[in-house]
């Protein structure tokens, strides 16, 4: 199965931060920021998740929740949301099955080595749980300020 944009997003159910588990469809009645990347602690994965904390009473106020999704396991999540004060959710996907369902477990190049790992990716879905955008190889200078103004603006 794909994801494609028009269509539901698949539901799935993982780990979160705080030990609770968290499925997409618990989040039905809220848009949902869901975006994935690499590792937690990372400079450009840091810089990316503490862009979402400092916009994220902006995003709860367009009623949308902010999902982050990375293989790292939830206890590791559970400190890098403790260092830098994150206020939301990141989901634990270890065994990259939900990276998969998504289309965002890539092969990747670094230092002239392959490897497999998450391609940074948003997707953004409605209160009916569908998917209505997405953006892929994410670069993300500006790409919060882009994905609340797409929220606040199409939905």
């Amino acid at each position: 199965m794909t994801v494609a944009v028009g269509q539901p997003a698949p539901d799935f159910e993982l780990e979160a931060s705080g030990g609770q588990r968290v499925k997409l469809s618990d989040y039905r009645g809220k848009h949902v920021v869901l975006y994935f990347y690499p590792k937690d602690m990372t400079a450009t994965c840091t810089t990316q998740a503490c862009d979402f904390r400092d916009r994220s009473a902006e995003y709860a106020d367009a009623g949308a929740v902010i999902l982050g999704v990375s293989t790292d396991p939830a206890a590791r999540h559970d400190k890098f949301i403790a260092k830098y004060e994150l206020p939301f959710v990141l989901l634990a996907d270890e065994e990259h099955q939900v990276s998969e369902l998504y289309g965002v477990w890539q092969l990747k190049k670094m230092y002239g080595k392959e490897y497999m790992g998450i391609e940074r990716s948003t997707f953004i879905i409605d209160k009916d749980g569908v998917l209505v955008k997405e953006w892929r190889k994410v670069r993300v200078k500006n790409h919060v300020e882009e994905a609340l103004a797409f929220i606040r603006e199409e939905l």
